[in-house]
């Protein structure tokens, strides 16, 4: 059982790693794959009830690879350690099946209490680098931690956490997104290649400032249409080119044909 795992962790390298060539390179400069061959032997004499063995292993392991395991954290199949130094994994953490860590990962307690007191990841969750999931706190199926978060919550299947503390990225809005980047482009702004999911405040800020300006913009083309209406003139000189803005306020609209959108000031001719 204790090869097989090993093996299974030697061939998930290649599908996560594009700069590994063949086995032996594997096997002989990966200091991932090292503390994790280590682990196993550790967790197999730690089940054994040859714990002072398991630990004097480990520390073996760490003085080697730089990656700190304890003998009684459970580790499912097919887990890799990218770079590695600095990893740190508790007693009580558990780890499921195709999980990747980067370097600097903390999974740590939050407690000095007996029990339960470590991280739980499920199934095909990846770890940036740099990043601290602590406490008795459980990592959902597929769930990702960008690199330096510090996690104190569960996080569900399929989420992205960021930040200190950690929190949740929310899904984009496509349309709304691509709205404010035309806004933007008319008026020769990035914000910063952030998307509206972000909790930068000052990117948060901007964002409101493009939709109060695609607003403006869409009623002062209704204005213009209207004054043309009562026999009145407006100034028709042409307006920077918006790339996306024909698309129209709210969800589920398709976007405007240019020419409608010229008629109502918002494009030039």
């Amino acid at each position: 059982m204790v090869f097989q795992r090993i093996r299974e962790d030697v061939r998930c390298v290649f599908d996560r790693d594009p700069a590994a060539r063949n086995v032996f390179e594997v096997l002989t400069t990966y200091p991932g794959v090292h503390a994790v061959i280590g682990h196993r032997v550790s967790h197999a004499l730690w089940n054994m009830g040859l714990k002072w063995l398991a630990r004097m292993n480990s520390t073996l392991c760490r003085w080697l690879t730089g990656i700190e395991i304890h003998p009684a954290a459970t580790i499912g199949r097919r887990f890799f350690i990218d770079h590695g130094m600095g990893v740190v994994i508790g007693e009580t953490a558990e780890i499921g099946d195709d999980c990747t860590l980067y370097h600097g990962v903390t999974l740590g307690g939050t407690s000095w209490n007996k029990g339960k007191r470590h991280p739980t990841l499920m199934n095909n969750v990846v770890v940036g680098a740099g990043a601290k999931v602590l406490g008795p706190i459980t990592l959902g199926d597929g769930a990702r931690v960008g690199s330096n978060a510090v996690v104190i919550k569960d996080v569900a299947p399929g989420n992205t956490v960021v930040g200190v503390p950690g929190r949740i990225v929310n899904d984009v809005d496509s349309e709304k997104d691509a709205r404010r980047q035309a806004v933007a482009k008319m008026i020769g702004f990035d914000a910063y290649g952030m998307h509206q999911g972000t909790t930068d405040p000052v990117v948060q800020a901007i964002n409101h400032m493009l939709d109060h300006i695609h607003a403006m913009d869409s009623k002062m083309g209704d204005m213009c249409k209207a004054i043309e209406q009562l026999g009145g003139e407006v100034d028709g000189a042409p307006l920077p080119v918006l790339n996306s803005c024909e698309i129209k306020e709210g969800s589920g609209q398709e976007a405007e044909p240019r020419e409608e959108a010229a008629k109502r000031g918002i494009i030039p001719d």
